[in-house]
């Protein structure tokens, strides 16, 4: 039996090719913008970049949890929402950070899957209004602590927000590259049936995936209070949507049962170099929105043509 080399075995990976093409595109889409505006291979501009990015990378590791099983949360934004709002209005009553993170970590946990609840809750915690600087309740060195820590600080050299998605996503690909609960969370998005009959808890499986979901809509609405200084009732609108692009233009497929969290990297770091590089050519609003979203429907029907075997070999005629 001849031995595969070393590169057939990594394209052999389930979702491989999805992520790969995707860091492709990215280099591509980065040299591409750079030419038109060498200000994109700024310092600056990079680690603005790596810190935009990094929310994205966090909502798409949650949303490819559950993508892979072959549902998507859509209260992703809207726990992003909660989380922020509920910590700026606890930070503007004087309550400690570290207690406002924790309460706030709790109640995301208890609306799992629940959108319009978590958006009611946003609207609410504080009377439908924005909270106000969260340093008027915590006190200025507070405050500003707890803003570099999600937000403004460095270490190393870049910004903490960018660190806190990388232990993230080591994290959550160890658990799901290396654990049991992983290889359940792909035989429920490959057949659901075949895994229950290989008795696999499919309820408890894929209730494991939105609490992922929940946690990383968590730490999104800390980044966005941290970011703001305050509490915005519509922090994480539209973000359940960023979450399945990061995830789908990185080869997770919304069929279910394929994909890696390495393509869910690509896939964030492809939007927002898509976004960063059109605002800084000047593109309009609409132009970006666009141009996404056109990537991301090419995404989806690429993977629905792959999975149903158009580019499969065809057996040969005798």
């Amino acid at each position: 039996m001849k031995k595969q080399s070393p590169l057939k075995r990594i394209f052999a990976i389930r979702g491989m090719g999805g992520a790969l093409t995707a860091f492709a595109g990215l280099i591509i889409i980065y040299i591409a913008f750079g030419i038109i505006n060498p200000a994109v291979f700024s310092g600056q501009n990079v680690m603005n970049l790596l810190r935009s990015m990094s929310k994205y990378l966090i909502i798409g590791i949650g949303q490819s949890y559950v993508l892979i099983t072959g549902n998507i949360d859509l209260s992703i934004g809207s726990v992003v929402g909660m989380s922020a709002m509920i910590a700026a209005t606890l930070m503007t009553m004087g309550v400690n950070p570290v207690v406002a993170i924790l309460i706030t970590f709790v109640c995301c946990i208890a609306t799992l899957g629940t959108m319009f609840v978590a958006r009611g809750v946003a609207y609410m915690v504080n009377g439908n209004r924005n909270t106000d600087a969260i340093a008027s309740g915590v006190g200025k060195d507070a405050g500003e602590t707890f803003q570099n820590v999600f937000y403004y600080g460095k270490t190393l050299g870049v910004y903490n927000t960018f660190w806190i998605a990388i232990i993230i996503f080591i994290v959550f690909f160890f658990l799901l590259s290396k654990t049991r609960t992983g290889r359940h969370i792909y035989a429920i998005g490959s057949n659901v049936d075949a895994a229950k009959l290989s008795g696999v808890s499919v309820v408890k499986t894929t209730t494991k995936t939105y609490l992922v979901s929940a946690f990383c809509s968590f730490v999104v609405g800390l980044i966005l209070c941290g970011q703001a200084g305050m509490g915005n009732m519509e922090a994480g609108n539209m973000y359940e949507m960023y979450a399945v692009a990061a995830g789908v233009i990185g080869g997770i497929s919304p069929l279910g049962g394929t994909g890696l969290l390495l393509g869910t990297l690509a896939g964030a770091s492809v939007w927002q170099t898509l976004e960063n590089g059109l605002n800084m050519i000047g593109a309009q609003v609409g132009i970006q929105r666009l141009v996404i979203g056109i990537i991301v429907v090419f995404a989806v029907l690429l993977d629905v043509v792959v999975r149903n075997g158009v580019f499969k070999k065809k057996p040969a005629k005798n």
